[in-house]
Order: C-alpha cells, then structure tokens, then sequence
C-alpha cells in the first residue's frame, strides 16, 4: 500500500477530551487517537464510519 492509500488521520489539532472520553475535535476516543497509529487499513475506515456517526450526532444535541 502506497502513502496515497493511507487513510489519514482526521485530526483537526483541537485536540480535548470530553466527560465522555470523545474528542471535541476529532470526534475520536482516547483509545482510537492512542491506537490510531498501530490501526491496519479496515480498522481506520471503521473508526472513520464511527467519526461520522458521532459527528451527526453532536450536530444534531449541539
């Protein structure tokens, strides 16, 4: 897999954990940002679905 192919971090360097262990910023855990860099492939695009979910959700409670 070429550098292309990697999925990329989605950090937005607003990087602060909520009561709940989310970040603000990423919407990521404290675990997924600690692990992020040990993830394969299939296991980034999964937190990435995850990301997106949890992003519409504070959109919408926001």
């Amino acid at each position: 897999m070429n550098v292309a192919d990697k999925v990329r971090s989605p950090c937005v360097s607003i990087c602060a954990l909520d009561n709940d262990d989310m970040c603000i910023g990423c919407h990521r855990s404290g675990d997924e940002i600690t692990r992020w860099t040990q993830m394969d492939h299939e296991e980034r695009l999964h937190v990435l679905q995850n990301v997106a979910e949890r992003e519409k959700k504070s959109l919408i409670h926001g």
